[in-house]
């Protein structure tokens, strides 16, 4: 029986993604109607996303996740993003309309 991806498994290949500068890994992660929340974001939506914030990915060298919660679709996380030689930030995210793998199939 094949594992179910959780929104968990997601955000880990998302963060990856960012330290990697690999925005093609992350489009298809996200769907049309993913939704983008931090300190300095309200709702954003997937445009506004990568118009915004994804630029700083040039700058963010790692990402560590002190915690993540999930409920269905929609993740909270907080943790700390490291630029350059700088240790980090602090920072917290909300995150919802994730793509799983295993739902691709039912469209």
């Amino acid at each position: 029986m094949k594992s179910q991806t959780t929104v968990s498994d997601l955000i880990q290949k998302y963060y990856a993604a960012y330290e990697q500068k690999d925005r093609k890994a992350i489009e298809p992660l996200l769907t049309d109607d993913f939704s983008f929340s931090s300190p300095h974001d309200d709702h954003i939506d997937r445009a506004s996303y990568f118009s915004r914030c994804w630029p700083n990915s040039e700058r963010i060298r790692s990402f560590y996740i002190e915690k993540l919660f999930e409920k269905g679709n929609e993740a909270f996380d907080s943790g700390n993003a490291a630029a350059g030689r700088r240790s980090g930030s602090s920072n917290g995210s909300r995150m919802e309309a994730f793509r799983r793998p295993e739902f691709a199939q039912l469209t």
